[in-house]
C-alpha cells in the first residue's frame, strides 16, 4: 500500500502534470493553426476591447438573456465552477501537501467550509445527471462520454470526502482519490472538459464580430 500510495503521488502525479500542460499547448497550437487555416477572418476581426467586454460579461451570473431564462441551472452552474476552482487550490490538506512538497503556501479555506463546498460540487453533479436523464432535450443531445466526463469530475470529490472523514477503507480511497484527481487533470485538455481552456478565445471572438464588426451584442 505505501509503495503504491508513493507511485501515485509521485511519478504518476508528474506524469499527469506533463499530459495536462502538453495536452493544453497542443490543442491550443493546432487550433490556432486550424483556425488559420479554415477560418481567415479570424485573427483580423479579433479586437481586444469587445473581447474583454464579452468575457467579463458572460462570467456575471444572470447578465445574459439566456441565463436569465433559466435561473436555477444559471445558479447551479456558477456555483459548481466556483466551487470547482475554490476547493482543489485552497483546501487546508492540499495547501499543506504544497507546503511540504515545495514550502510555498497561500491563504486557505477553514475545514467546514471545504466539507460545504465539496458537497455543493457532488450535489451539483447530481443535478446536472438527473438533467441528462430527465430533460428530453438534453437527455437527447447527451452522449456516453457525457456521462464519462460527470464521473471524472464528481470522482475527486466523493472520494476526498470519504477519506478526509476516515470511512471505512480510506486509505485505500486516499490513493483513489489521488489517482482520479491525475485522470481528471490529464483528461482536461483532449474532453468536452476543454472548454475552461478554451472559453477566453470562442468568448473573446464571438465578442469582436458581434462588437466590431455586426456592432451589436453577444448576450
Amino acid at each position: 500500500m505505501h509503495a503504491l500510495y508513493n507511485f501515485v503521488a509521485g511519478p504518476l502525479l508528474w506524469a499527469a502534470f506533463i499530459v495536462f500542460f502538453g495536452g493544453v499547448v497542443y490543442r491550443l497550437v493546432s487550433m490556432a493553426l486550424l483556425a488559420r487555416k479554415k477560418d481567415l477572418v479570424v485573427y483580423s476581426y479579433m479586437n481586444l476591447r469587445y473581447a474583454l467586454r464579452s468575457i467579463m460579461h458572460w462570467l456575471v451570473p444572470f447578465a445574459s438573456l439566456n441565463s436569465r431564462k433559466r435561473p436555477v441551472l444559471t445558479i447551479v452552474t456558477f456555483t459548481f465552477h466556483l466551487c470547482l476552482f475554490l476547493v482543489p487550490i485552497f483546501l487546508f490538506a492540499h495547501v499543506v501537501l504544497w507546503k511540504e512538497s515545495w514550502n510555498v503556501s497561500w491563504w486557505y479555506l477553514s475545514e467546514a467550509t471545504g466539507d460545504v463546498l465539496t458537497l455543493v460540487v457532488i450535489g451539483a453533479c447530481l443535478f446536472f445527471l438527473v438533467r441528462r436523464l430527465v430533460l428530453p432535450d438534453v437527455k437527447y443531445l447527451s452522449s456516453p462520454s457525457d456521462f464519462v466526463v460527470l464521473a471524472l469530475v464528481a470522482a475527486p470529490f466523493i472520494t476526498g470526502f470519504w477519506t478526509y472523514h476516515q470511512w471505512v477503507g480510506f486509505r485505500a480511497m486516499g490513493i483513489v482519490h489521488m489517482l482520479s484527481g491525475e485522470i481528471l487533470l490529464a483528461a482536461i485538455p483532449f474532453t468536452k472538459l476543454s472548454h475552461m481552456i478554451f472559453f477566453p478565445f470562442m468568448r473573446g471572438y464571438m465578442g469582436s464580430e458581434f462588437g466590431a464588426i455586426r456592432h451589436a451584442r453577444d448576450w
